[in-house]
This record gives structure tokens, sequence and C-alpha cells, in this order.
């Protein structure tokens, strides 16, 4: 089996050799590469090739299924720029910031095109399974994007709601990118089953870890700036945990911080992330962190495979758990 760098390194040469710079006209196909292009884990593709490589010995015959994840991936981080209004993305200008909003809706609804086109490259005889996993996914991230602007006009939010919004937002691309790809190898359902638990539960612990980097992590290695969430007052679990536990005083300190105009933005955050820190609200979330991936680890140990086939699976979950950005 590959590495997970060397797969990673595969996908990265594959999205440089797409030819969206030879398409016309440039103001639809440039932003497309632009995007695409700058940089990123490349998790969710590569966990495709792992995954196929685990039942079948080989990813290629999941190449094509990896392509459609990340382009579709990409997809919804140039729309989530531009619903959110972000300027940076991996310290770089997103797309609409640099090519304007017109623009990145319409290359975004491009990259949908592009993904099943890559999606119609598989195995003709795993089309009818693959495609309707696709289609589930597609429409999951919706659900859970809308569920995300919902909770921005609702003071409260509960921390299950909070877990089914990320599960559809982010888990449910990484659960089936490893199913899709367990599949394209040859795996039976039930196997391909486990690994999406096993996605689901990385994908919560991935969501939760960003949570606590947006707070509490590096605007260099990060490529942006740090509380941007406690800015805009989203629904993070951090915040869910801290209006739950915070009383009298701290409360009232805390909803008068989240009120706090635009212009006290720098003090806003600080403020809030002093009461974060006062109600011991990191280890917290690292804990509900460590759960979900206990139950990953779990999940790896129901497949039944030997540990050599797992070990790219199961150094994931500690990368994943002290990445810095």
């Amino acid at each position: 089996m590959h590495t997970f760098e060397d797969l990673r390194e595969i996908i990265e040469q594959e999205i440089a050799s797409q030819p969206y710079d030879q398409r016309k006209p440039d103001g639809l196909f440039q932003p497309i590469s632009y995007i695409l292009r700058l940089g990123g884990k490349r998790v969710r593709p590569t966990l495709a090739c792992i995954a196929c490589e685990m039942f079948g010995g080989d990813y290629k015959p999941a190449l094509e299924v990896a392509m459609a994840i990340e382009t579709y991936h990409n997809f919804t981080l140039l729309h989530d720029d531009l619903m959110d209004k972000s300027s940076m993305r991996r310290g770089k200008e997103t797309v609409h910031h640099r090519w304007g909003d017109n623009t990145a809706i319409l290359s975004g609804d491009a990259m949908t095109v592009a993904a099943y086109e890559h999606l119609a490259k598989v195995d003709s005889r795993l089309l009818p399974v693959l495609l309707p996993l696709f289609n589930r996914m597609a429409m999951e991230i919706c659900q859970g994007q809308q569920y995300d602007m919902d909770f921005e006009r609702r003071d409260f939010v509960a921390e299950d709601e909070y877990l089914e919004m990320i599960r559809l937002k982010t888990a449910v691309l990484l659960a089936t990118a490893l199913k899709m790809g367990a599949i394209a190898g040859g795996a039976d359902i039930e196997k391909a089953d486990i690994l999406y638990r096993y996605g689901i539960h990385i994908g919560l612990s991935f969501q939760l870890e960003d949570d606590l980097l947006d707070v509490y992590g590096d605007p260099i290695i990060l490529g942006k700036k740090i509380g941007d969430d406690i800015a805009c007052n989203k629904k993070t679990m951090l915040l869910i945990k801290a209006l739950e536990i915070a009383q009298g005083e701290e409360l009232n300190l805390l909803r008068e911080s989240l009120l706090m105009p635009d212009v006290q933005c720098e003090e806003k955050i600080r403020a809030v992330t002093g009461i974060y820190n006062r109600l011991g609200i990191r280890p917290i979330v690292e804990d509900l962190i460590d759960y979900h991936n206990g139950l990953a680890e779990k999940a790896l140990d129901e497949l039944g495979l030997d540990e050599i086939t797992t070990k790219p699976l199961r150094e994931l979950i500690g990368t994943l758990r002290n990445r810095k950005s």
C-alpha cells in the first residue's frame, strides 16, 4: 500500500494536470484552476484512494472518485467563502474577493458539473452504486449549510443540533469519500459502511478541532485571522458550551460581549476568549474530540483487517488531532 503522503502527491499531480487553464472563457475556468491549486491537505480524495487500496490493492479504480470528491469539496469552499464574505482562503484571496460575487457563483456551478464529469469516468458497473452515494452526500452538505445559516439567526442552539449540522456539512464528505473508495476497491457494503462510520467520527472531530483553531490557532499557520467565529457570533461548540456552563455575572458578561458592535471586534474577541479560558471550555471540547476519535478507532477494529492495512487510517486520527491548520 502507498503511504498517505504518496497518495496525496498523486492527487496533487492529478489536480495539476486538469486542463482548466486551456478551457474558455478564461473568466469561468481560471477561478476553478485557482481554487483547486490553492493547496490544502487533500484529506478527502486521499482517503478515497486509501480505502480503495485497503480492499483492492491499487488506488487507480478510485482516482476519478477522488477527483470528483475534491472538485465538489472545493466548490463548497468557494460558495462558503462567498456566503461568509471571507476575504482569505489558505492565505490567499478568495475567489469572490478576487473576481467578484457573480464569477464565484458561476464558477462554483461549473465545478459541480466538473465533479460529475469525473464521476462519470468510473467503472460503469459501479456507477449505479456510487452515483446515489455522491448525490446523497451533495444534498446533505446543502442541508448542513442551511442549518448553519439558520443557526446564525437563533439565540440558542443545542449541542446535538450542532453535531448534526457539522455531520451534514463536514463529516459526510469524509465518510462518503471512504465508502466510495472502498466500493471501488471491491469492498462489500458491510465493510464500506463501517468505513463510512469511521469517516463520520473523524469528520466530527475535524470540525471540532477547527472550532478550537479559530480561537487558539496561529494566524500565520492558518492563513487567516483568529477569532472570526467569535466576531460573527458563530454557533461553534465553544460558544454552545460556554452558554450552557456560564452563570451569573459570567453569563451576563458573555451575553454583553456577543452584542458588541463590529467596531469593537478585537475587544469582543479578547473578552469572549477570556470567558472561554475561565470556564475551561477548551479541554471540554478536546475531550469531545477524543471521544469521537475513540469511536473512529473502534470502527477500524470492527473491520477485522490487519494492522498494516489499517495503519494509514489509524495514523490519520493522530495527525488530524495534532494539526495546526
